[in-house]
């Protein structure tokens, strides 16, 4: 669907009027340090931007650069990121500095490709540091640019790829100024999704998420946030905490060794 140059203006005016208004201030906008800002993405995968910010800055406070997250032990960056949810995130984080200083002497790459060799950093992740930190005009979509899109260009249209969004974001980039581009598209894509049917329902990739009460997200962060705050536990002790079934527990935890968020020495479990 190649767009005319009149329907490219039409649509970068919508959302720059709409940014220059409405735009939102938030504090991995206001850096260019490469690591803080892998920090924040890190974050903001599945998880709110209100309950991001606060958790970013106490981070960045205790890790405040690449060397020492990287010499931090795992128990301290697990406590530091509880709250947050999806612990394999901090742990990815932590070897990807681990491999940023032991490969790169502490300075983040600036290419996707050796972005994406790091640790738990995948296609998106690669290219929104590379765009956010560098300024690289790369292709990106994630759920409040899909809402962007689809809102737009799909209108009364369901189950749309991701495909049919992808050569219209490519069309569109602000290829001079892409971090602010992608910035107001974030923001607008958020406020669609607010004051409107959540455009991003008719997305093919759409999933709705399933309920956190009893499921093996919330078993799994309870048993990392108690052993962070512990010495060791039992599979046993670990389930009267808990509140969960012992069947239930010894999987869960048995999927956390395997992952390398806790570890298990004999009978017992420790971070």
């Amino acid at each position: 669907m190649p767009l005319t140059a009149q329907q490219k203006r039409r649509f970068r005016a919508i959302v720059r009027r709409f940014y220059a208004s409405h735009g939102r201030q938030l504090p991995w906008r206001e850096t260019r340090d490469p690591y803080a800002i892998l920090v924040s993405e890190l974050m903001l995968q599945q998880t709110q931007v209100d309950r991001v910010i606060p958790k970013y800055e106490q981070f960045l406070q205790q890790f405040p650069t690449v060397e020492r997250l990287h010499a931090a032990p795992l128990q301290a960056v697990l406590l530091a990121w509880q709250g947050l949810g999806y612990n394999r995130r901090a742990l990815f984080l932590k070897k990807a500095a681990t491999a940023i200083a032991e490969q790169h002497g502490g300075q983040l790459p600036n290419t996707v490709a050796t972005l994406e060799d790091l640790p738990g950093i995948g296609p998106y992740t690669a290219r929104a540091v590379a765009t956010f930190a560098y300024n690289q005009p790369h292709v990106l979509i994630e759920t409040n640019i899909r809402a962007v899109y689809l809102h737009t260009f799909f209108a009364g249209h369901d189950k749309v790829a991701d495909a049919a969004l992808l050569p219209l974001i490519e069309q569109t980039l602000d290829r001079r100024r892409p971090r602010e581009w992608y910035a107001a598209l974030m923001d607008y894509g958020s406020y669609l999704k607010k004051t409107q049917p959540n455009p991003s329902r008719r997305s093919a990739h759409h999933t709705r998420q399933k309920s956190f009460a009893n499921s093996n997200r919330q078993l799994r962060g309870r048993i990392v946030a108690t052993l962070t705050q512990a010495t060791t536990h039992t599979a046993a002790q670990l389930a009267a905490t808990t509140g969960f079934p012992l069947p239930r527990v010894r999987e869960a935890t048995a999927a956390l060794v395997r992952e390398g968020l806790i570890q298990k020495s004999g009978r017992t479990y420790h971070t």
